[in-house]
């Protein structure tokens, strides 16, 4: 877990140094749309290249039993060519829609329109997608590795370990069909979110920092 082994190579840099580990904050600014109503469908947002596992997804969507939920991906990169190939040859067709790179401003409603988040990426740095996404009270779904495990931690999203796929269309599903638990996760997300990533709260722990340094 990245937060976690950033603050263990801290200590081992300077033995017996209290390590505290603020993350940086995430935008929380453009309005407040938990209330919009959750769709059927997954979203992808992110870099279409290998680390960002966009080939892993269009796999699991071809494994998910609700065969009805489509998939909106938003985001370019040297692998689009590819990935649109492939989702082709997976027959997934219309039920995948690529958007292409969109504006920041535009993303927030996105989050709380679709069913799902899903990372299935490997190393991530903070995860900054799955934030916002919880931020606009949707559920995650996100592979065990880099940062995710420290942002999804404590019930606030799904993990699945990195490269299984059926775990993957797994958990997709149970979101997708059982609206209680999704709604669950969703709070679950949003709490977490709230509490360590925004401008105020990044701020106070920061503050904190501060005033210990200075006594």
């Amino acid at each position: 877990m990245l937060f976690r082994s950033l603050a263990d190579a801290a200590r081992e840099m300077a033995p017996g140094l209290a390590v505290t580990v603020a993350p940086m904050p995430v935008d929380a600014s453009h309005g407040d749309v938990r209330d919009v109503a959750h769709g059927p469908d997954v979203l992808f947002v992110g870099r279409l290249n290998a680390q960002k596992g966009i080939a892993d997804l269009l796999h699991a969507m071809r494994g998910l039993a609700a065969a009805g939920a489509g998939l909106d991906v938003v985001g370019d990169g040297v692998e689009r060519a590819a990935m649109e190939a492939l989702s082709a040859s997976l027959g997934l067709g219309a039920r995948v829609r690529w958007h292409g790179h969109l504006p920041h401003e535009r993303l927030p409603a996105m989050y709380a329109r679709a069913g799902v988040v899903v990372l299935p990426s490997r190393e991530e740095g903070l995860g900054l997608v799955a934030i916002e996404a919880m931020l606009a009270g949707t559920p995650v779904v996100g592979y065990r590795s880099g940062g995710l495990p420290d942002v999804l931690g404590g019930g606030a999203g799904i993990l699945v370990e990195p490269g299984d796929v059926a775990g993957l269309s797994l958990a997709i599903d149970r979101v997708l069909s059982d609206r209680p638990f999704a709604a669950a996760v969703a709070e679950a997300g949003t709490r977490r979110a709230s509490a360590r990533f925004t401008s105020a709260a990044v701020a106070a722990t920061y503050a904190g920092v501060y005033a210990e340094a200075v006594q």
